[in-house]
């Protein structure tokens, strides 16, 4: 059956920034689909809520409070969920982030900082996970979550973008280093209803605004993530590495701009 390919069962799956948005979105989809998770962020009522959500659907999720802009402790989640679970199939790098600021006004040390939070969190969790997700599954998925603002300049997103954009460009090179066994690919949201955009949910000519300019006329849901990081995941794209889903709308140019002055 065509929706076998979308199971998960008995799978392990390592989901960061997993308290709320994205990351918990994707933690609870991979629970129906029948996996066990790993979810880590900073706030631990935040990711008990989610461990309740998940153990609702008859699976387990394993809780670990760390900051994950620290690769020791980011590495550490391997071990986790061999040591709760004794395997692990799945890596989904969702954390990550930057502040928008204009150019001019970014240091090369914010750009080295975004950097660090975007791609280096996510190679020193493929470095801890590969070997583990050999020895114990044979094979893995990787799933590193980009942004459309990797591919569509926008101002005052200098560090940011760039940084996304390398995630981007990471996933295609570790696609080719860790073929045949391990698969890697990405998923470039455009503007989804999560927290980090709140401001815009609440402000309804804003948001009307940002909703006109998106092909399919509305902003995205964490649903819409969770179900491409199913796919991506799952059996069901077993041919599929080294590839960037653009789960944005349909946008070919940034749906919200920031009114900076020109120079």
């Amino acid at each position: 059956m065509i929706l076998d390919q979308f199971r998960l069962d008995d799978r392990v799956a390592v989901v960061t920034g997993a308290g709320r948005g994205l990351g918990a979105a994707i933690a609870r989809g991979f629970a129906e689909a029948g996996a066990d998770v790993v979810i880590a962020a900073r706030t631990e009522s935040d990711l008990r809520q989610v461990a309740e959500q998940v153990a609702a659907t008859g699976r387990t999720a394993h809780v670990v409070v760390a900051d994950l802009a620290d690769p020791a402790a980011i590495s550490g989640l391997a071990d986790a969920a061999v040591q709760r679970f004794g395997r692990l199939d799945i890596v989904v790098n969702n954390v990550g982030g930057a502040l928008p600021r204009p150019l001019l006004d970014t240091s090369p040390d914010d750009l080295a900082e975004a950097f660090a939070f975007n791609v280096g969190t996510a190679h020193a969790l493929v470095r801890a996970a590969v070997p583990k997700m050999l020895a114990t599954a044979g094979t893995g998925s990787i799933v590193n979550i980009t942004s459309t603002m990797g591919r569509l300049p926008g101002r005052a997103f200098a560090a940011y973008a760039t940084a996304k954009a390398a995630l981007a460009h990471y996933t295609r090179s570790a696609a080719m280093d860790l073929s045949p066994r391990i698969r890697v690919n990405g998923i470039a949201p455009g503007s989804i209803l999560t927290s980090a955009l709140d401001i815009v949910a609440g402000n309804e000519p804003m948001r009307t605004q940002m909703e006109q300019a998106t092909p399919l006329q509305r902003l995205g849901d964490p649903a819409d993530i969770a179900a491409a990081a199913l796919f991506l995941a799952a059996p069901a794209s077993s041919f599929l590495t080294g590839k960037i889903l653009e789960v944005d709308g349909g946008l070919i140019a940034p749906n919200l701009t920031i009114p900076l002055p020109d120079l």
